[in-house]
This record gives C-alpha cells, structure tokens and sequence, in this order.
C-alpha cells in the first residue's frame, strides 16, 4: 500500500475500533460489574446490576450504542519516532471520529464554546482531544481511545494544595469530590487520581489513570496502598450502583504521579462510570494491530 492507502486504512480501523468501544465494553470491566454484582445483597442492587447487564447484551445484540451518551472522544497516542504515519495519526483519528458518528451512530457531543453551535460531527476545536506520548526507537503505535461522557465528567476536579495539607489533604479532597459529585456520575466507578505540583500535571495524570486496566496498581507501594484506602473509603459511602445504595461505589481507585515542587501539591480527581468505555490498541509498521481490552474482535 501506497501512504494514502495506509491512511485510509488506518482510518477505517480507528473508526471500527471506536464503534465497537462504544457498544462492547472491555474484558475487564464486564467481569468486575459482574464480581460486583454477585457480591451485592440488597434486592434493587441485584436489579440494577442484571439491566446492566441485559443493557449491554442489547447494545451487542442490537448494534448500537449501550448508553445515548458517547462522549466527548478521548485519545492518548504512544507513537515511536519510526511509525510511518506518525504525521498523519492526529488529523485520521479525526476523520475516524466522523466516519463512526455516521457508521456506528453515536449522539452528537460536540459543542463550539461560546458560540453554543453543535457540529454535528463530534469534531470540533480540540475535539477530538489527542494526548501525545513520543518513544524513541519504535516503529509502533500505541493508542487509547476513551468516551468522556458528561455524568462521568462531572465529578471531574483538581487543584493545588498547601504542602502542609499532606496526603491526608490529598484524601480529603478525594473524598470531598465523591460525597459531592460521585452520584452524579453512575456508580460503580473508576476513580482516577493525579498527584502532581501543578493543577494540569494532576488533572493529565487523573486521565491516565482511568486507562489503566483494573487490578493494577501504582508501581510506588505507598501509592498502592492508598489505592486501596481510598477504595475502602469511598465503598463505605455505600452510594451503591447508580446511587441507589450498596456495599459498593467503585470498580476501582487508580492513582497516577510524578515528582512534585516541596512547596506544592496538586491533585485531581477523574471519574469513569459503569459503562467505562475505553479501549486499548497497538498498530505495527505495517498496521497489523492488537487490541488487547476487549477480545474477539475484527476490524
């Protein structure tokens, strides 16, 4: 194949791809809503949890979106310096976004601020949103594709912290976040937490996070044990499957960080909901790909 022939066949694979996440969600989180819901108790809790499941036997069955909202599309692109289309990703994944609005369908999210006009296409002014990772000495493409839907986004909060505050600050502020806002955002969820100086290190960071596939845990084990008390914490909430009361309020809390300014400490909080649709692939130099979030698929 000549470039442009590689372009577009790159372009049909990431508009496949998001088609497919936008209906099947991945492995693991089908396997943690169903952990979840065997381990529930309360009779409404029960139910919630089959609908979730019926919902997304449907959304297969049927060929269409499993919620109305797709989200505002997400992308973190891992590219190596020898990928040939390293050029041409971000403007593709674009084309890619349009071609599924059309295909799969999905709803149209995207707005032009302050003119309150919808494309109609989910593509905008920075949307969709490219995140950029470069790798010196590859020739492969890693990308992770992510809907951002608006009651997911919601609890979405970060800001800067006296030095003083310590993680027990850094808690707080997790904790205030999920009291406030976790509800609005359709339990169980993903927690994404950034700890970082600046208030775009950790929000950037909350993003990563959600990414991750559940049951890892941050390499650092001080942070994975935090992982684990915030978990707890916001278990015992008891907000429950969308809000309506349980034993459980989260898939999972993942926590992302780098180094930090001694005078600073920035977190943010990014929240995925039940129906965390992301998906994860890696494309060759000859755009042979794997998927490795949700099994059995052909683009």
């Amino acid at each position: 194949m000549n470039k442009q022939e590689q372009v577009q066949q790159m372009t049909t694979y990431m508009a496949n791809f998001v088609s497919h996440i936008a209906k099947v969600l991945p492995d693991d989180i089908i396997k943690k809503l169903d952990e979840l819901g065997a381990q529930e108790d309360a009779p409404l809790s029960k139910v919630i949890y089959e609908t979730m499941k019926r919902n997304q036997k449907l959304a297969k069955e049927l060929n269409r979106p499993s919620c109305q909202d797709t989200g505002v599309l997400q992308f973190w692109v891992k590219c190596g310096v020898d990928f040939p289309l390293i050029g041409e990703v971000e403007g593709l994944l674009k084309e890619a976004v349009v071609k599924s609005t059309f295909e799969a369908p999905l709803r149209h999210n995207s707005v032009e601020t302050f003119d309150e006009f919808n494309t109609g296409l989910n593509v905008g002014k920075g949307t969709p949103t490219v995140w950029w990772d470069i790798i010196p000495n590859s020739d492969k493409c890693e990308i992770y594709a992510y809907m951002a839907g608006g009651g997911c986004t919601l609890p979405g909060k970060a800001m800067v912290l006296m030095p003083g505050a310590g993680y027990e600050g850094v808690t707080k502020f997790v904790m205030d976040v999920m009291t406030s806002y976790g509800i609005n955002a359709c339990p169980p969820l993903l927690v994404g937490v950034g700890v970082a100086t600046s208030v775009e290190t950790a929000a950037l960071l909350s993003k990563k996070a959600l990414m991750r596939p559940l049951g890892s845990h941050n390499e650092n084990e001080r942070a994975a044990y935090m992982e684990k008390l915030l978990e707890d914490g916001i278990n015992s909430i008891g907000l429950g499957p969308q809000g309506m009361g349980g034993k459980y309020s989260v898939m999972g809390v993942h926590i992302e960080n780098t180094a930090r300014h001694p005078s600073a400490i920035g977190v943010a909080v990014n929240v995925g909901c039940w129906s965390h649709r992301r998906g994860h692939i890696i494309f060759d130099k000859d755009l042979n790909y794997t998927i490795d979030t949700h099994s059995g698929v052909t683009l």
